[in-house]
């Protein structure tokens, strides 16, 4: 099954569509309206029911099959219910599911490899420690780690980041309105400004130079305000934020900084690992060596549950027990994710995601050029986000709303990102083909220029 081409994980059929949301669907959002809990929310911008996936297609309850832009939010790398994964998962859950962290050759294969396969110089010294199933719990092990190691308390973030919606990756993050209503939560951290030169009149090296010296001066000004920190967390491409791709280069002298006053570099890979760029982990692109990397969501394979954390020897400081977590022995998972890995290399899908990339964002371009309104395209391989100003009566938001109905009712499941979702966000899995990225990319761009008027009309 290894040797199994990307071209035959998928439903044939997709895109192939009627009524959205069909009767089933229906039935069943209408049954969830009634039962859920209130924080329900992907069914109000997608109201499809899924009921069947392989590889970049979904099928719902109705029988409506999608192209998939979405991805589980980048979990599923190497497409729904690839049969290479699913077979370990599948073997290994007949024999041995929950082993809290004792040694199993699933638990230390994986962990041999994710040390491999890790940015810089971390292969060379590396740890790895599993916890819980989300993201989330990676935020809070990665905290917990660089605290201890370093003794201090302090914590630099960026604004625009997402790390995770757990108390300390919730204090973490910068989002107002998804802290609100939760303090108090963990003190002493400082959110500082992000490179973004797709935000205003401002050029490249001026916003990184900007926001190193906002750290400059949180780590060297003795009136800055904070304590001694512990870390400093920052995303390589800042996601929920809005496919925020920071200037080449800050990572490396974010790094340089960090070591100069021995301060971990915490990189959270969360969303942007495991090939989403077209490389392992979007820090290689600039050469970067985390001192502490978080790691989940395609870390699982096929969508299960796995998190974990790939750090520097150099800060294993813990005691025995300093971290627990019912599920840190997913065995399944790690079989899984392992797979998924194998998957990766033997396609080649590191270089398929950086061309198949490079092809999406050209054909934003392309109607960029011809509409004012859609401000920017960026991003790294498969990692992509077209953000959108106001435009006469609506806002980027709204226009993001409507393209992505649209594109729900033609076939296409697209998602959105950034500050006020002013930002198309698409997070295909890797294994989704050339032909199914036109037809995708033809149903996205015909949403886009049915919702936004071009230049051509604007005259």
């Amino acid at each position: 099954m290894l040797d199994t081409p990307i071209d035959e994980l998928h439903f044939a059929d997709a895109p192939d569509v009627g009524d959205v949301p069909g009767p089933k669907s229906r039935r069943l959002i209408d049954r969830q309206d009634r039962i859920d809990s209130n924080a329900v929310k992907y069914a109000d911008s997608v109201p499809i029911a899924p009921d069947a996936a392989r590889g970049a297609t979904i099928r719902d309850a109705d029988g409506n099959t999608f192209l998939d832009f979405f991805a589980g939010v980048g979990v599923v790398n190497v497409g729904h219910s690839n049969p290479y994964v699913v077979e370990a998962a599948n073997e290994q859950t007949g024999d041995l599911v929950q082993t809290l962290d004792f040694p199993t050759e699933g638990r230390l294969d994986l962990i041999d490899r994710l040390v491999d396969i890790a940015p810089g110089d971390l292969p060379d010294d590396a740890r790895v420690i599993f916890g819980g199933p989300t993201g989330s719990n990676a935020i809070e092990a990665s905290i917990k780690l660089a605290k201890d190691a370093t003794g201090g308390q302090g914590m630099i973030a960026f604004q625009g980041g997402y790390h995770g919606s757990t108390t300390g990756a919730m204090s973490l993050s910068s989002k107002r309105s998804g802290k609100t209503k939760y303090g108090p939560l963990l003190p002493d951290i400082v959110h500082l400004r992000y490179p973004n030169p797709a935000a205003g009149e401002i050029a490249p090296a001026e916003a990184s130079e900007r926001s190193l010296e906002d750290v400059r001066t949180v780590l060297e000004d003795p009136m800055s305000g904070q304590p001694d920190p512990a870390g400093i967390w920052v995303e390589p491409i800042q996601g929920e934020g809005g496919v925020v791709e920071p200037p080449d280069g800050f990572l490396a002298e974010l790094e340089a900084l960090a070591t100069k006053h021995d301060v971990p570099l915490v990189v959270d890979e969360i969303q942007s690992g495991f090939g989403r760029t077209g490389k392992w982990f979007a820090s290689e692109w600039d050469g970067v060596t985390p001192d502490i990397m978080p790691i989940g969501k395609a870390l699982g394979g096929i969508g299960l549950p796995l998190s974990g954390v790939v750090y520097s020897g150099e800060l294993d400081t813990w005691e025995p027990g300093s971290h627990t977590g019912t599920f840190r022995g997913n065995l399944p998972a790690m079989r899984a994710g392992l797979r998924s890995i194998e998957y990766i290399d033997e396609h080649d899908l590191l270089a398929h995601a950086r061309e198949l990339g490079e092809y999406i964002r050209g054909r934003l371009d392309e109607v960029a050029a011809e509409t004012p309104c859609l401000a920017d395209v960026r991003g790294k391989g498969l990692f992509i986000g077209a953000e959108f100003g106001d435009c006469g009566s609506k806002s980027g938001s709204q226009l993001v709303d409507e393209i992505q109905t649209r594109c729900l009712r033609e076939g296409a499941i697209v998602w959105t990102a950034g500050r006020r979702s002013e930002v198309l966000r698409l997070l295909p899995p890797l294994v989704m083909t050339e032909a199914q990225a036109a037809v995708g990319l033809d149903i996205v761009c015909d949403a886009i220029e049915r919702t936004v008027p071009s230049r051509q009309s604007a005259r």
